[in-house]
């Protein structure tokens, strides 16, 4: 588990993945209805999806990622 501070929003991938959707889906965009909305947003995510390749892991090179145990807490 990964404690994300609440204004560091761009750590989480997740936020990537929407900002992505909303640039190339959703900005400038004038749907006149809720379903040409949804058909560019299943566009997106089919063309995406399409494109997909696997994470590689956030900060792979991390000394943080070699550590095998904590130290002592300290009183």
């Amino acid at each position: 588990m990964v404690f994300l501070p609440t204004y560091g929003s761009w750590l989480n991938w997740i936020e990537a993945e929407f900002a992505a959707l909303r640039h190339f889906a959703l900005n400038g965009t004038d749907h006149r209805s809720h379903a040409e909305r949804n058909a560019a947003i299943e566009t997106y995510i089919r063309w995406r999806n399409a494109r997909a390749r696997p994470k590689t892991g956030f900060a792979t090179d991390s000394p943080i990622r070699t550590w095998t145990h904590y130290p002592a807490k300290v009183a």
